[in-house]
């Protein structure tokens, strides 16, 4: 019997509810201004700088289980929409030549600014329909193997590979441990250490265990601003702990998950910026950031010869598990 298919939870951003009103006070006034051919242009510019300091007063002070759901929010911009907003000769790549085509993961050929590369990640849909052909961006061990495919091309032409990493988790169906979820996930993590060629990671939104790092052993490792990454999803946390889903701010918290946290732990390289409002407030804004930050990494990591850049890769992840007695 096939595990039914559900998408992970996406708690609605109630800390916005001042910010969702006063735009909708914005846009009331907008359109009765215009039907009474009105200027309240005085009127207006008080309320959006008043909406502007609102919204980066709130998201300057978001706690960990309000930045998941930022992470979570379904308007956020997805591996497709960075994609289309920063590349260019983007060719898509279908199947992994064993079993079929994932849509929860995707990838192929592109152009970052004047270099070719091998692009791919988590791409969750954008409505029901989507999501479900997309399976919520969670991959079954075919997107693993897809991706695979792809890097193992990148490695023997010599391309950068750069993943996006966007997904609350593998699919953990029964029909995905059947076709061997766990190896192909082994199987990443072991051929990305041995590649030659510069690996640049993104975590754009939700990066959750496993299904995040199959593709997330890179030389250098960005994080949106209002992006999460974790060994396991604050909610599946407290079920574990605490046997409900009451402690999801308290998981949230202990787990490290935002992109301060895992800076000042040394998981990640770099924070790229987010405006006020997360990514799908201004998504162009945020893929050039992204897009920026990726060419000038890039650009250090092509200047090293292929044993360097495996070696550097190794070691940083060698460094993720030092602790030191007290």
């Amino acid at each position: 019997m096939t595990q039914a298919r559900t998408a992970p939870p996406t708690p609605s951003i109630d800390f916005e509810r001042e910010i969702r009103e006063l735009q909708e006070r914005i846009a009331q006034i907008r359109r009765l201004a215009a039907e009474n051919n009105v200027d309240v242009s005085d009127k207006l510019g008080e309320l959006e700088a008043r909406l502007a300091e609102l919204q980066r007063d709130l998201y300057a002070n978001l706690t960990p289980a309000e930045v998941l759901k930022v992470a979570r929010n379904p308007k956020r911009p997805s591996t497709l929409d960075y994609i289309q907003l920063m590349c260019e000769d983007w060719i898509e790549l279908h199947g992994d030549r064993l079993f079929g085509d994932d849509l929860a993961l995707v990838g192929g050929l592109a152009r970052l600014g004047d270099r070719p590369v091998v692009i791919l990640g988590h791409q969750k849909g954008r409505d029901t329909k989507d999501n479900i052909q997309r399976n919520f961006g969670c991959p079954h061990p075919e997107g693993y193997r897809k991706a695979l495919r792809l890097m193992d091309h990148a490695n023997r032409f010599g391309l950068p590979i750069i993943a996006l990493i966007d997904t609350a988790g593998a699919h953990a169906g029964v029909e995905a441990e059947q076709r061997g979820q766990g190896e192909a996930i082994a199987r990443n993590l072991q051929q990305m250490f041995s590649y030659e060629v510069p690996i640049l990671c993104a975590v754009i939104g939700e990066g959750g265990s496993g299904g995040a790092i199959a593709i997330g052993v890179g030389n250098r490792m960005l994080m949106l601003e209002y992006a999460v990454y974790s060994v396991i999803a604050p909610d599946s946390c407290s079920v574990i702990l605490w046997r409900d889903k009451q402690h999801i701010e308290q998981a949230a918290t202990a787990l490290k998950i935002t992109a301060r946290d895992l800076k000042q732990l040394g998981i990640i390289d770099e924070i790229v910026s987010e405006p006020p409002g997360g990514a799908h407030s201004n998504p162009q804004a945020v893929a050039a950031s992204l897009k920026e930050a990726l060419l000038r990494h890039l650009n250090e990591l092509v200047a090293l010869d292929g044993p360097t850049l495996r070696s550097e890769r190794y070691e940083k992840f060698r460094a993720l598990a030092r602790f030191q007695e007290v």
